[in-house]
């Protein structure tokens, strides 16, 4: 696979409306964070399986916000709000090649499918937009109090999981019915599981923050290797959470080309190895939070066809107090909002984000 890594506009062109890449995908990618419903869905082996209900962490989302949420969709389709953690402790403190402590929300996607369940499509927000964060309960059931122009990546530590649901629920309309979160330790253990992913780049990428130093051209990552590909945001670009997005995604393409390489029913051995590394990483809403719960949900979802999905990032522009943080960028944001609130099809002009030079 060659996929160009993405450049952003440099902070002094920021405001000028260069052109520079939309950050589209093809949505294959997403289909990381439900690998493992294919993994469960594997048929022979998932009778060997049953043990690992025990790895599912789950949380009790509907508990936590309480009935302060949006509607339901109007029809069956389907809210998915999928996360990438990174909590810098425990086994990721040993990953941790940077300075930042805490926990932190590094990857957010709202993954919509509609109804029909025959395509999807997934807003990636990025961590560094300022949101209004909602009053909240904690994991310990105290009080978080609201507040304004807060990062997006910050809610996570400051007040769980369940209060980045009421924040994107708030900031779009939309009523997530499921929670998916992968913790990055866990996603280097994947990585070494299927044996490495391989990517191209068609640029040198020296980022000491990250660690990550690869000349252009073709390479195999392994486990702490595509860690640090993922995280890399000061090799590329202006060095913002926009052009990390972009390595993001053309990873996640990588990734899940390679899991789909494996050999499932031909080798249950790989099998359970491969699921008891999804299980062990995820944490999900208390509704998904065993495998037979998952894979019937991955089974509800057979007809998606991944060539027909795709990823938006959530339009921004810069915000004007700070230039290194950037704000949902209206009409945009709130038509795209509305479409997913209706199981509407998104208008292309819904998909431009001043920030990347795709319109004001």
């Amino acid at each position: 696979m060659t996929t160009p890594a993405t450049d952003t506009p440099s902070t002094s062109r920021r405001r000028r409306g260069q052109e520079a890449p939309r950050r589209r995908r093809t949505g294959r990618w997403i289909l990381l964070t439900l690998a493992v419903l294919l993994v469960a869905g594997a048929g022979a082996a998932y009778w060997l399986w049953s043990d690992l209900d025990g790895n599912i962490n789950g949380v009790d989302i509907n508990e936590a916000i309480g009935d302060d949420r949006p509607e339901k969709l109007p029809t069956s389709g389907q809210n998915i709000l999928i996360l990438g953690s990174d909590s810098r402790a425990g086994d990721n403190a040993e990953l941790n090649t940077g300075k930042i402590a805490g926990a932190r929300s590094d990857t957010a996607l709202v993954m919509h499918i509609p109804e029909g369940r025959t395509q999807a499509v997934a807003v990636s927000i990025p961590r560094d937009t300022l949101v209004t964060r909602p009053e909240c309960k904690d994991a310990n059931g105290s009080t978080v109090a609201g507040a304004e122009r807060v990062m997006f990546n910050s809610i996570y530590s400051q007040a769980g999981p369940a209060c980045v649901v009421k924040t994107v629920e708030k900031m779009s309309g939309v009523r997530m019915d499921h929670y998916v979160e992968i913790d990055f330790a866990g996603f280097k253990d994947l990585v070494d599981a299927i044996g490495g992913v391989e990517v191209t780049v068609d640029q040198d990428i020296h980022d000491k923050s990250s660690g990550l130093d690869l000349t252009a051209g073709t390479h195999r990552l392994d486990g702490t290797e595509s860690l640090q590909f993922v995280r890399t945001r000061h090799g590329i670009g202006d060095g913002s959470d926009l052009g990390r997005i972009g390595l993001q995604q053309e990873f996640m393409i990588a990734l899940l080309g390679e899991i789909k390489k494996q050999d499932l029913l031909g080798s249950p051995t790989k099998t359970y190895k491969i699921a008891d590394t999804l299980t062990a990483a995820l944490t999900t809403d208390s509704e998904l939070a065993s495998l037979t719960a998952l894979a019937d949900f991955g089974r509800s979802m057979n007809g998606v066809d991944p060539g027909s999905m795709e990823t938006i990032m959530l339009p921004v522009a810069y915000d004007k107090q700070d230039p290194n943080r950037v704000v949902a960028a209206e009409p945009q944001a709130s038509t795209l909002w509305k479409a997913i609130r209706s199981d509407q099809e998104i208008p292309e002009s819904a998909k431009k984000s001043p920030a990347t030079g795709g319109g004001s």
